[in-house]
């Protein structure tokens, strides 16, 4: 780019990468967060008609590839009446209310939170949880994909409940 000819080969190269590739989404390598370890070779190639230098670049993508069955944990970001948002890495990932413990849960407005009352159990913003992923959906040419969880197995759900089950357990 023409423009460009006066700043570093090293910066428009990083620049022009990152905006290409940061937040692309792909089923075959997930979702992109950094470009890093970038080497421009400073020899470029000149195209007659068109105002712009070419040069080979070999560089890393840094991404996040969700597997179907992996254990992860991530911390509450939002409760809604139909389940709460998990943010694992780049994404938040979507636990339906139905996903988040063995029994009966309401949406209470008030708290922000999902209650469990017969089991003594609230999930709020800010928890940290583990759970496993039971879908992985990448939209076909996209920046986004959509990835489910749950905690209905034995050692998910929130940290605290899982300190609380593997201590009873224990006795």
């Amino acid at each position: 780019m023409p423009e460009k000819f006066d700043q570093a080969l090293e910066e428009v190269t990083h620049e022009e990468l990152r905006a290409k590739y940061e937040g692309l989404v792909n089923k075959d390598i997930g979702f992109v967060i950094a470009v890093t370890n970038i080497q421009v070779n400073p020899i470029g190639k000149i195209i007659p008609g068109e105002g712009a230098t070419y040069h080979a670049v070999t560089f890393t993508l840094l991404t996040f590839l969700p597997e179907i069955q992996e254990i992860i944990e991530g911390e509450v970001v939002e409760i809604e009446d139909f389940g709460a948002f998990v943010r694992i890495g780049p994404i938040d990932a979507l636990l339906h209310v139905s996903q988040v413990i063995d029994g009966y849960v309401s949406y209470d407005e008030r708290q922000g939170a999902l209650i469990a009352k017969e089991m003594n159990r609230i999930l709020r913003q800010g928890d940290l949880v583990r759970a496993r992923i039971t879908v992985v959906s990448f939209a076909k040419e996209s920046s986004s994909g959509k990835i489910g969880m749950t905690m209905r197995q034995p050692f998910l759900g929130k940290i605290e409940w899982i300190a609380d089950d593997v201590g009873k357990t224990k006795k």
